[in-house]
């Protein structure tokens, strides 16, 4: 994973005037969903994403450095992490994220200590 896992990866391929909603998000074992929100604030660059049926009514954060590829053609965006990975992380509460640190610290140190695939 990226040293900072707030920042997409240079490799990524991040158009920042390119409105990243509703693209569709890949793990690296299947689609978990759809973008919501996106952020691309330097420092603190995240997705929102909208699990649908994979995850019954919850959202996922995914920190900008998670993710591998965009590819804006196909409107997808793919995500070094597996399902199983994802679906383990912090629970995601929505806003929390901008006002609490430590609940920030928590997602970055899980998002930053999984392997990369």
């Amino acid at each position: 994973m990226s040293e900072n896992v707030w920042a997409y990866l240079i490799t990524a391929g991040r158009i920042t005037d390119v409105d990243l909603s509703g693209y569709k998000v890949e793990a690296t074992d299947g689609s978990i969903g759809r973008v919501d929100k996106h952020s691309d604030e330097a420092g603190s660059a995240y997705l929102v994403v909208d699990t649908g049926p994979w995850i019954f009514g919850k959202e996922v954060l995914l920190p900008a450095g998670t993710v591998t590829a965009i590819d804006v053609d196909e409107e997808k965006i793919h995500v070094g992490l597996t399902k199983e990975q994802i679906k383990n992380a912090p629970e995601f509460v929505r806003d929390k994220h901008l006002q609490d640190q430590d609940y920030r610290r928590q997602l970055g140190g899980y998002y930053g200590m999984l392997p990369p695939m």
